[in-house]
C-alpha cells in the first residue's frame, strides 16, 4: 500500500510543478501558436487575415483557446507523469534496499 502512496505523492508534486510551469512559461506561447493556427485557417477559408466579419474573429478566439488548452495539457500531464514515475522508482529503490539489508536467517535444523 505504501508504494501507491509514494507514487501518488510524486504525481501531486509533478502536477503542481506542471501548473506552475504552465503559468510561467506555457500560457503565452500556447496563445501565440493557437492564434497563428487561427490566422492560417482564416487565410485558407476567407482569403486573408481578419476581415471585418465576426466569424473569422470567432475562429481566431477558438484557436487561441485551443492552443492554451493543449499547452496546459502538455505541461501538466507531462510533469505529472514524470512525478509519478519518480515516486514509483523511489519506492522501488526503497524496497530493494530493504531486501538487500535484511539478514539472512540461518537454518538451525
Amino acid at each position: 500500500m505504501k508504494k501507491k502512496e509514494t507514487a501518488k505523492k510524486g504525481l501531486y508534486v509533478g502536477v503542481g510543478v506542471g501548473l506552475l510551469l504552465f503559468v510561467l512559461v506555457g500560457l503565452l506561447p500556447g496563445s501565440l501558436l493557437g492564434g497563428l493556427g487561427g490566422l492560417k485557417i482564416e487565410e485558407v477559408v476567407f482569403g486573408g487575415p481578419m476581415t471585418h466579419a465576426i466569424l473569422p474573429r470567432i475562429i481566431l478566439a477558438v484557436c487561441m483557446i485551443a492552443g492554451i488548452l493543449f499547452s496546459a495539457v502538455a505541461y501538466v500531464f507531462g510533469s505529472g507523469l514524470i512525478g509519478w514515475c519518480a515516486g514509483h522508482m523511489l519506492e522501488s529503490s526503497r524496497e530493494k534496499a530493504s531486501v538487500v539489508n535484511t539478514p539472512v536467517e540461518q537454518a538451525s535444523n
